[in-house]
């Protein structure tokens, strides 16, 4: 039985649009595959001691510089206080010693006026040699006390300096106490609470930015001649069950050598085959993009 022309397109037509929704609803694979990730950053104590204050929470936005916590200063704080009035009763010292010195150097100006006289009245043979041996012993003496007073102002000083040192160490020590956030971000777990001791090193929280976030995936070597440095790329996300959103990323890193596929792809196929890691940086400012969420990319 031959079908009319009418009845041939009633039948051709259903056919031709399945196919093309079917094409149009994934049938064409992405280039690569893989999970977004956020360099993290875990924030430590540098003192040890009760935790008088913490403000860290988790999901809170914090910029780098803001202070986050502070650990007990107390003993520090008076021992810097018992260190600062050490150093100004030790300063005195060179003061004193300094006075001293200028006393010293008067007495030896008139000590030496005194012996230049009788040097003089010795050529007219109007002294005697015991009066120019006198007035010399005197010069050499005030000379001998000048120079042991310089030498304690050198151990004065050097007991300042160790001092000094002392209390450098105790300023940092307080300044270790003050828990500074150092990067933009947000906190993504804390391990701390107020009022906690916590010891030297010990985990607070970890934090990350996560305005652009960075999708790991893996390509062929097939494809690695097609991927550059800095080259712009099409990222795919799932914004429902059927559709994908389009973002734009940039090639931020290539890895250098090959390696198995991680075990989080599921075929064992897939897992034995070598390719190499990429990384796509994309922009998150609206915070659609989580840490693990699976992404799309094509060169």
């Amino acid at each position: 039985m031959e079908l009319t022309t009418a009845n041939q397109y009633r039948f051709i037509l259903p056919i031709a649009l399945a196919f093309i929704v079917s094409a149009c609803n994934g049938s064409q694979k992405s280039d690569a595959y893989g999970q977004f990730e956020a360099t993290e950053t875990r924030i430590s104590s540098e003192a040890s001691g009760k935790l008088m204050t913490f403000i860290a929470r988790e999901g809170m936005q914090l910029e780098a510089g803001r202070q986050v916590g502070l650990v007990d200063t107390a003993k520090l704080v008076l021992q810097r206080d018992e260190l600062q009035a050490r150093l100004e009763s030790i300063s005195s010292k060179i003061e004193n010693t300094n006075a001293q010195v200028e006393v010293q150097k008067s007495e030896l100006d008139r000590a030496q006026n005194d012996l230049n006289r009788i040097e003089s009245l010795i050529k007219d043979k109007a002294a005697t040699q015991q009066q120019l041996d006198d007035a010399q012993a005197r010069v050499r003496t005030i000379r001998r006390q000048i120079e042991a007073l310089q030498t304690q102002k050198l151990s004065v000083r050097a007991e300042i300096s160790a001092t000094e040192a002392q209390l450098a160490q105790l300023e940092d020590q307080i300044a270790d106490a003050q828990i500074t956030n150092p990067v933009d971000g947000r906190i993504l777990t804390t391990f701390a609470e107020p009022h906690e001791l916590v010891q030297r090193g010990q985990p607070l929280y970890e934090i990350a930015n996560l305005d652009t976030l960075e999708l790991r995936v893996y390509i062929s070597g097939a494809q690695l001649p097609s991927v550059r440095l800095g080259q712009d790329v099409e990222v795919l996300v799932d914004k429902n069950d059927e559709e994908n959103q389009q973002l734009s990323g940039k090639v931020s890193w290539i890895a250098s050598e090959a390696e198995f596929t991680p075990k989080m792809i599921q075929t064992k196929e897939e897992r034995v085959t070598q390719v190499y890691a990429v990384k796509v940086k994309v922009p998150n400012p609206n915070g659609i993009l989580k840490i693990g969420m699976p992404g799309e990319v094509n060169f």
